[in-house]
């Protein structure tokens, strides 16, 4: 291969910087091709990379071209490849990347027949893996509950983590933060990100992918960068390029600055719900903001409107380089040469914000800060914006909706908390994962039944004896105040107003309600560090918000159980229980399985809605409580000015504190340093192992790729609406007893009370399989009546040996001799039978986080096509990553509108000629022979993803080449 940086445009240039003479490839040389100075900033960054890594053969010099000729107002329908600088992980995603590193090493010398090929198999760009995704809210509002989570945290982990300190260890080019640091994009935002990357003495922009959607909050700190799948992750890891068609940019002007009592947060779901709002729609377009309003916008502001990209729909949420970043560089403690190299580096290549440069955008936005009022976001969609004064009145609406809603439900109660649902779940929106709260419950629970028809009614109160109190539970009472989630713990501003909302509320004597699970999840160490100079703790802790973590909690699902007395209540009178979070994700089912309706609020808001309590109250005008004299205190009574958390930012927040925290990153508490892990190129696999197995998909990889074959008489496995989230697909949250899943661990000697979740078994392809399509709240038309991972099997074969006997009380009735089985039963049976399958979708099929199991657990279910209406963009890429072949229905057209009903079986005529974007015709026939022939748009989108498709993966594709040298 011709080796890269062919410079043919003569743009490699000499630059002067604080640490000596450097090299760079300078933009202003392609002046005479196109208007560089008029491109968005982002467009830059693609730009400056294609232009650093021309070679003629996968950097080519129209690629240059065709990004500096870059026309906003009509795009060009032109594929790119785009080489970003590193790699980040989190842990839930980052295992099974691993995982898959050490199965290619495997698989590497099964090809070669070399035990020395393995060491071909290494990260080829920088790569970090912060774990935060494992530690659950348990213990609360109590001073040890630091200490018992973390205890939790290692206990259920064990295995996880003696894999990954492995890696650490096998792998070049690849770091491990430990546990108990904080949540990945607040230590890359405060540690990892270096703006300008350096690499043999040529600078370039810093940039990245990671395998968590919310990667974009780097973008606040100029750096390009978006969340993608972990197989995308991985191939980026191993060299490969991402292959992107050059995207629009939204411009969004920001001027006026936040007025009095509004927050970042309220700013940000403004922003959300405007952008989802835009008539063109912002999915896979960049969102760059300029404008007045960013000259003395704090980075951390920035970082939080970047961080909700995935949530208004975009690819990414950029803010040019300036003096903010610069400015924020120093207070996080970076060293001096590298801020100095920032600022010559980014004035000299045109990637310092100039607001006198006339940039050109595809389309043009403007928000007034100055209109930004307090407000929240929910029940179930973070751009559902609720003004704080509208919220009663919408929480009754709300209210209203819920009733009349649910089918009869068996509950199971756990008396380690929380109640597992066991027949059918609550109808309504499909919604996200339930937290890893419900655990398998014991074999002497007591059973409740909820009504078929409920009537909510707002007055409604269920007496309720807890802790030696006794107390009304009432409808819309908020059971979880969490603060949590990188969007908001990484702000010092709104994380110290929320200390100074709980410093002058507790010195009225006000409480949080005993009915409320708070807790306080900082993003790193640094929050603590400021709490404590600040003497914001001690007022905290009065109203609950105790330590319990660092890393992701509620926002993800990691809430932990409700205490069993709410939640027995809240079953038993089919209570709506609400939950209020300082967090970026509210899906129905994703932050507690007994929470209804979550909405996303300010830390400040959260701590208020402690003590209120409720959603249905007016904290705009009523009180949320009385002081020790029985006075009526309100909100605005305890609300700090802006010039109060100004003041404490300004003497709390310091460089010092940035360095001392991240002094000693990668060495981690104790408990990590006592992980006893293997050494050796190759993972020494346990078969015993539940948490962690070598995957199948190298074992009996060919040197060379089959061509592609038509798909033939496939079945329907599932037949699916819209809006279904990878969150469905993917295994998440809690593994309920009597499943696949739980019925392996069973064999396995697991007991349920360690059955742990989904997500901390992604590095378990037997457990994740078994897991695909499982979640709660999927309905399979094909199956109707039924939630959960239910199919109906027309394999004509009885049920497999060791198949999970189907819960008492599922519907039984199937399509005529075709019974009802769990998914993956059903699955062993057409594999038998050499039956490959379909799944049929509606509208944005695989939205939501990037959930590289939602592909990989497909291609294990012998899926070879989804036919939906549409998809989003990170699932898309993924299906074909796993080497799933992913088609659209036409305009206009659906599965209903066609007259599909699952029944049919599906002939889809691909070959190997198959071209991007190619239409095919393909044909289902129904039972009775009835065929119907229609139109489908192949989803294959660039060349490049044709020959990720005919090897059967962008994995398998890198495994090829390098076994060939």
């Amino acid at each position: 291969m011709p080796e890269a940086a062919l410079d043919p445009f003569s743009a490699r240039q000499s630059l002067d910087t604080p640490g000596g003479e450097k090299t760079m490839y300078s933009l202003d040389a392609l002046r005479g091709i196109g208007e560089v100075r008029k491109l968005p900033y982002s467009i830059r960054v693609l730009l400056e990379a294609v232009l650093r890594n021309v070679d003629g053969y996968i950097v080519t010099e129209d690629h240059v071209k065709a990004l500096a000729g870059y026309d906003a107002k009509n795009v060009a329908d032109v594929e790119i490849p785009f080489k970003p600088g590193r790699v980040v992980l989190q842990d839930f995603t980052g295992v099974p990347a691993v995982v898959d590193l050490a199965a290619m090493r495997e698989g590497v010398v099964r090809m070669t027949g070399e035990t020395s090929s393995a060491s071909k198999v290494n990260p080829l760009v920088p790569c970090d893996l912060v774990i935060d995704h494992s530690v659950q809210v348990d213990a609360f509002a109590n001073g040890m509950a630091l200490s018992i989570n973390m205890d939790k945290e290692f206990e259920r982990n064990d295995e996880r983590y003696t894999f990954l300190k492995w890696g650490q260890g096998a792998f070049e080019n690849f770091r491990v933060v430990p546990p108990g640091v904080g949540i990945v994009h607040q230590v890359n935002l405060e540690y990892l990100a270096s703006v300008v990357m350096e690499k043999d003495a040529v600078l370039y922009p810093d940039s990245l992918v990671g395998t968590d959607s919310h990667t974009t909050m780097i973008n606040g700190l100029g750096v390009v960068g978006w969340g993608v799948g972990g197989i995308e992750a991985e191939a980026v890891m191993l060299g490969q390029p991402i292959y992107m068609l050059i995207p629009e940019v939204i411009g969004v002007k920001l001027t006026g600055k936040l007025p009095e009592g509004a927050t970042a947060t309220d700013l940000v779901l403004r922003v959300t719900e405007m952008l989802r709002n835009h008539p063109g729609g912002v999915v896979g377009k960049f969102v760059e903001f300029h404008g007045p309003g960013l000259a003395d916008m704090p980075l951390a502001n920035r970082a939080t409107i970047a961080n909700m990209a995935p949530e208004y729909g975009a690819t990414m949420g950029f803010f040019p380089v300036d003096e903010q970043t610069t400015k924020y560089l120093r207070l996080s403690g970076r060293d001096e040469t590298l801020i100095g190299t920032v600022e010559a580096y980014a004035k000299a290549n045109a990637f310092w914000r100039d607001d006198s440069e006339d940039v050109v955008y595809s389309a043009d936005l403007e928000l007034d800060m100055g209109t930004i009022e307090p407000a929240l976001a929910g029940p179930k969609r973070p751009q559902d914006r609720i003004d704080l004064s509208d919220m009663q009145p919408m929480w009754r609406k709300t209210l209203e909706g819920f009733g009349k809603s649910y089918q009869k439900t068996t509950l199971v109660h756990n008396p380690v908390g929380g109640w597992a649902e066991e027949g059918g779940a609550p109808t309504g929106q499909v919604g996200n994962s339930p937290s890893q709260a419900t655990e398998a419950a014991s074999e002497d629970a007591a059973t409740a039944v909820a009504d078929e028809e409920v009537d909510h009614d707002p007055q409604t109160r269920v007496r309720v004896e807890m802790d030696g109190q006794s107390f009304p539970l009432p409808n819309g009472a908020v059971v979880i105040a969490a603060i949590t989630s990188c969007t908001n713990t990484s702000n010092p501003d709104v994380m110290l107003a929320a200390g100074l909302v709980a410093r002058k509320a507790a010195a009225l004597g006000l409480k949080r309600k005993p009915w409320v699970k708070t807790s306080m999840a900082p993003g790193s160490k640094v929050v603590t560090e400021y709490y404590e100079k600040a003497e914001l703790w001690p007022d905290l802790e009065a109203l609950g918000f105790h330590l319990v973590g660092y890393g992701c909690t509620t926002c993800i699902g990691n809430s932990g159980p409700l205490p069993a007395e709410i939640s027995r209540a809240i079953h038993e009178h089919d209570l709506v229980a609400t939950s209020v979070l300082s967090g970026n994700r509210n899906f129905e089912g994703r932050v507690n399985p007994d929470v209804k309706a979550n909405y996303l609020a300010s830390p400040p808001l959260v701590v208020a809605y402690a003590i209120a309590g409720t959603v249905d109250v007016d904290l705009a005008n009523d009180p949320l409580g009385k002081d020790t004299d029985g006075e009526d205190v309100y909100l605005k009574d305890i609300w700090p000015s802006q010039a109060e958390v100004d003041d404490l930012v300004r003497r709390c927040v310091t460089r010092e504190d940035f360095i001392d925290q991240y002094a000693d990153v990668f060495r981690g508490p104790e408990s990590w340093q006592k992980v006893d892990a293997p050494e050796g190129e190759l993972f020494a696999w346990d078969e015993k192992s539940t948490y962690v197995q070598e995957p199948p998909f190298f074992v009996g990889l060919s040197p060379d790729a089959e061509p592609i074959a038509p798909i033939a008489g496939a079945r329907c496995l599932a037949k699916l609406g819209d809006s279904v989230t990878t969150d469905h697909i993917s295994p998440a949250g809690a593994i309920k007893s009597g499943t696949p899943a739980a019925e392996y661990l069973d064999q396995n000697g697991v007991p349920r009370s360690l059955y742990n979740s989904y997500g901390s078994r992604r590095g378990n392809d037997r457990v994740m399989t078994r897991g695909t399509f499982a979640n709660i709240r999927v309905k399979n038309q094909l199956a109707p009546g039924t939630e959960g991972g239910y199919t109906v099997d027309f394999s004509g074969m009885d049920a497999p040996e060791g198949a999970a006997a189907l819960p008492e009380g599922t519907p039984a009735t199937g399509v005529g001799d075709a019974p009802v089985r769990f998914i993956y039963d059903a699955v062993q049976n057409y594999k038998q039978a050499g039956t490959p399958l379909v799944v049929l979708a509606g509208v944005d099929y695989g939205m939501g986080s990037s959930r590289d199991w939602a592909a990989k657990g497909t291609y294990l279910l012998n899926v070879k096509a989804v036919i939906a209406k549409s998809y989003e963009r990170i699932h898309r890429s993924n299906l074909i990553g796993m080497g799933v072949l992913p088609l659209t229905f036409a305009d206009g057209q659906d599965a209903t509108s066609l007259g599909l009903d699952g029944t049919e079986t599906f002939d889809i005529p691909v070959t190997d000629d198959v071209t991007p974007k190619q239409t095919l015709q393909v044909t289902a026939t129904g039972p009775d022979g009835t065929a119907t022939t229609f139109d489908a748009l192949v989803r294959i989108d660039t060349p490049v993803e044709v020959e990720y498709y005919r090897n059967g993966g962008i994995l398998h594709t890198v495994l090829r080449k390098m076994a060939k040298g």
